[in-house]
């Protein structure tokens, strides 16, 4: 699969075990083998290794001095056009093809647990909705990166006015139709000799350039976003009955927002969570038709 998974062919060492492997053939989480096997062959690079602990704070620098210069100039250099171009032209050129593949992924996923919730949740009531499936990189130039944020908010305002203060009550048979593997390959992903740069290194790099390009405002409701998560997470866990699944999906309390500048690590986590909740989704549709085939066999 890629060039940094050597750890999983290696011999072990009782007297050096390899914390990669380690993590991979834990089987306490839901991923499935080829996301695991992609996170942390990503996770095991160089570049997380000895570029990120150098980029990280050289970008937090950048996001405090950006916040300084949006005070004097709130509207100075805005561009979604320009901020979309920029990641994507990077993205092609830099970044490595497993982390390439996971933020593709991620836009796709997060698109099917939003339906998943809207039709289990109000069924019969069709909520507006952005779905987002970006066939390549090159599709996400089309301001995707910003209508994901305003799909999260606008999801759970919409949401909630339509329940009007009820809470979600579970289906006896909840509708897994939309939950599928993206159409998307990791081998058809930019492998040249430049891919080299991690997902936790590109995405410190990135945030500073997404702050430079959005309006303050904006960028503030892009990391508040990442606030939603355990919301989203608390939604499909009533859906399914299954309130051990947030174990999985924790990104602390939603009320007390954080500041901007964890917001790349906070990505990270989001990108996680999402995978996290659709492998839990996808594992309780296969027990869901597993116990159809049973039925109709008996």
């Amino acid at each position: 699969m890629s060039r940094t998974d050597d750890w999983l062919d290696a011999p072990h060492d009782p007297r050096d075990p390899n914390p990669w492997l380690a993590l991979y053939l834990d089987a306490s989480g839901p991923l499935a083998d080829e996301v695991k096997r992609a996170w942390l062959c990503d996770a095991a690079s160089r570049s997380r290794q000895f570029v990120l602990p150098v980029v990280r704070p050289l970008a937090r620098i950048a996001i405090v001095l950006i916040q300084l210069l949006k005070m004097a100039l709130p509207r100075g250099l805005t561009s979604s056009r320009w901020l979309h171009r920029t990641i994507v032209w990077g993205m092609t050129r830099f970044v490595r093809p497993e982390a390439n593949w996971l933020i593709l992924r991620h836009f796709h996923l997060g698109s099917q647990v939003l339906a998943f919730i809207g039709r289990n949740a109000l069924p019969g009531h069709a909520l507006p909705s952005h779905p987002l499936s970006p066939p390549d990189i090159a599709a996400l130039r089309d301001d995707v990166f910003l209508q994901h944020d305003l799909n999260l908010f606008n999801f759970v305002i919409e949401l909630n006015r339509a329940l009007g203060g009820q809470p979600i009550v579970p289906p006896a048979t909840p509708d897994f139709s939309m939950i599928r593997q993206p159409d998307v390959r990791l081998a058809d992903m930019p492998d040249r000799w430049t891919n080299v740069i991690d997902l936790q290194t590109a995405i410190e790099l990135y945030t500073p350039v997404y702050q430079l390009f959005l309006t303050d405002n904006d960028f503030w409701r892009a990391t508040n976003s990442l606030q939603l998560d355990e919301v989203i997470a608390i939604y499909a866990a009533t859906l399914l009955q299954r309130p051990d699944y947030l174990v999985f999906l924790n990104n602390k309390h939603p009320l007390v927002p954080l500041t901007t500048l964890r917001a790349g690590f906070r990505l990270v986590l989001h990108g996680l969570s999402t995978e996290m909740l659709h492998a839990l989704l996808s594992r309780a549709r296969d027990v869901q038709m597993s116990a159809a085939v049973e039925g109709a066999a008996a």
